[in-house]
């Protein structure tokens, strides 16, 4: 709801209209409009076109600059036919009218506007405060109730209340809540109330909103109507009710049964939209590292950078020097560096020991469990080697390391103790033949764990990056979830953070541009293939079920060589470590409970 639209039209005053538009906190565009009868001469409406320029301009000024005018007033004979036109080039995600003022002044049934509206609409009724303490938004869960709760949602109520009608004994079999049902569970300031009663649903609304600033509610959904109309709820309301009123209606396409379950499912779009706008960071934010250690002194809290690493040798000392150089010398955000290996073949142990940085190599850690290969694991080991209350990890493999990676990550944790953690994204230009393409990484994430995400954890829907290797987490949290061993890890972190901890808990920062080495195609498809274990393993865990066989978790991979092709077999098994937490050799270090 990024930009809305309200008339402003010769003849009618539309103070609702307006304050509604205001209270959103959109920007607000005001098209001049004059109304000229069929049987009038469109030149003889000059003067009527000045009065609109100059009440648009004193508009502008009375909204502080909250609002904006288009420079050219339609008159028309036909104005609404003309506004829609406007409407496509201004692009608004919502117009505005005021009932019935503006369809008396554009000489528009309101069948015809619903219908038409290349956008969607609110037909709102006053008074509307621009501060709106309660607002009260009823709910069958068709379509428009997504709109409808965008709105109340908007409108930043101290109390917002969703209410749900049923006639006695129907809720069972109320589909379509169901999918805003369990969206509802994710807005922590939204009271859901559940009310069956035989009385008419406009009445009962009205005698439910005594006490409430506003009502916002959709318009009737049928999707075996042609003509659009209000219908009679939120007609009543709009006659009848003492408070403001605001009836709304998406252009979105109607379902083909209003009984059909997956009517509601569009709903998860609220809570990802909602989340995405209040989570979503960018890393200039934190540039301030005076005020992040403020921050962090203000907490108590210690923070631990973690950095795997396998053959680095070309990358992480530059990595080591810069973190050290920015967070702890300048600025002492960071009370630890930690090297974790894999083995490396090359140097970067050595050069890490050099720089005085603790190197352990992960796979002689706890040796009773075992040594597995993947940079799960070593995540999953760091926080046995670490002491931060906040933990970092970020690859060293990145070109142009910066502070930005490591503080943005920070920066969140610091600032809402809501969040548990933290994932970066960037963009990822791609090397091809010695050129770079901008923006051309992040395959295995596009074509692998988003579209994953999407169909079976859709909550999780608005990660730009799952796949990020720079993040980060509050230990209390990190220590309690099980960890994936090879290039499962960022998805299953991001899943049981999710179930754990809900969707509030998970923070993204922009750090904008990461260069680094791309990995050739093969090796993509066997990080594919973990990933795709990882998902359906938590798949499995949410339904009681198992889905894989041990057998399938060998991949195939295709090889062409002498002219003939052949199978290759690689064993690509993506295992699992139990929460920190549970081993008792962490217990004992940190000196927790059982």
């Amino acid at each position: 709801m990024r930009r809305v639209v309200v008339p402003v039209v010769h003849g009618c005053a539309a103070p609702a209209a307006l304050d509604l538009a205001l209270a959103l906190g959109s920007e607000v565009v005001l098209i001049g409009v004059v109304r000229v009868g069929a049987d009038e001469i469109l030149s003889a409406a000059g003067t009527k076109a000045r009065e609109v320029r100059k009440s648009l301009r004193e508009l502008v000024v009375e909204a502080s600059g909250r609002a904006r005018a288009r420079a050219r007033v339609l008159v028309s004979n036909a104005p609404w036919v003309e506004l829609q036109q406007s409407l496509r080039n201004v692009n608004p995600d919502l117009l505005i009218l005021e009932w019935p003022d503006h369809f008396r002044a554009i000489g528009a049934e309101v069948e015809a506007v619903l219908g038409t509206s290349p956008c969607d609409i609110a037909i709102v009724r006053g008074p509307i405060p621009r501060t709106a303490h309660r607002v009260l938004v009823p709910v069958r869960g068709g379509p428009h109730a997504e709109l409808a709760l965008r709105v109340g949602l908007r409108l930043r109520p101290p109390q917002l209340t969703v209410l749900h009608l049923t006639s006695p004994g129907a809720s069972e079999r109320d589909a379509p809540f169901r999918g805003l049902q369990h969206v509802l569970k994710g807005l922590p300031e939204v009271e859901l109330q559940s009310q069956a009663t035989e009385d008419p649903p406009a009445q009962t609304i009205l005698d439910t909103a005594r006490g409430y600033d506003v009502v916002v509610l959709g318009t009737t959904a049928r999707p075996d109507d042609h003509r659009p109309t209000l219908g009679v709820v939120a007609g009543r309301l709009l006659e009848a009710s003492p408070i403001g009123v605001v009836a709304v209606r998406t252009r979105r396409p109607l379902p083909a049964s209003t009984t059909d379950e997956s009517a509601g499912a569009w709903a998860i779009s609220l809570l990802v939209d909602k989340w995405f706008a209040e989570n979503t960071y960018q890393a200039d934010e934190f540039s301030d590292l005076q005020h992040l250690l403020e921050l962090k002194h203000r907490q108590g809290v210690t923070i631990s950078l973690a950095l795997p690493a396998l053959n680095e040798q070309e990358t992480v000392a530059r990595v080591i020097r810069t973190a050290r150089r920015a967070l702890v010398e300048r600025v002492p955000l960071l009370d630890e560096i930690v090297l974790i290996d894999s083995e490396s073949t090359d140097r970067t142990r050595q050069i890490a020991e050099r720089l005085g940085v603790p190197v352990h190599v992960h796979q002689r850690l706890l040796p009773q469990l075992g040594a597995r290969v993947g940079k799960g694991d070593a995540l999953w080991k760091s926080l046995m080697v670490t002491r931060g209350d906040l933990i970092v990890w970020i690859d060293t493999d990145i070109v142009n390391i910066h502070p930005r990676f490591i503080y943005g990550v920070i920066g969140p944790l610091l600032l809402d103790r809501r969040v548990q953690f933290v994932k970066g994204f960037y963009r990822r230009p791609l090397r091809v033949e010695g050129k770079v393409q901008a923006g051309g990484g992040g395959r295995v994430t596009e074509l692998t764990a988003r579209p994953l995400l999407n169909l079976f954890f859709p909550e999780l829907s608005g990660i730009i990056q799952p796949l990020s290797g720079e993040y980060g987490g509050r230990r209390s949290a990190l220590e309690q979830v099980p960890f994936f061993s090879g290039y499962g890890v960022e998805a299953g972190l991001l899943i049981d953070v999710f179930e754990r901890f809900g969707l509030s808990a998970i923070a993204q920062v922009d750090l904008l541009e990461r260069i680094h080495h791309n990995q050739p195609l093969e090796a993509l498809g066997r990080m594919s293939f973990a990933i795709i274990q990882a998902v359906i393993a938590r798949i499995e865990r949410r339904y009681g079920g198992a889905i894989l066989e041990e057998v399938n978790k060998s991949m195939k991979l295709i090889r062409y060589q002498n002219g003939e092709y052949f199978l290759d077999v690689d064993e690509v098994i993506e295992g699992e470590r139990p929460p920190m937490r549970s081993l008792p050799e962490y217990r004992t270090k940190f000196g927790l409970r059982s």
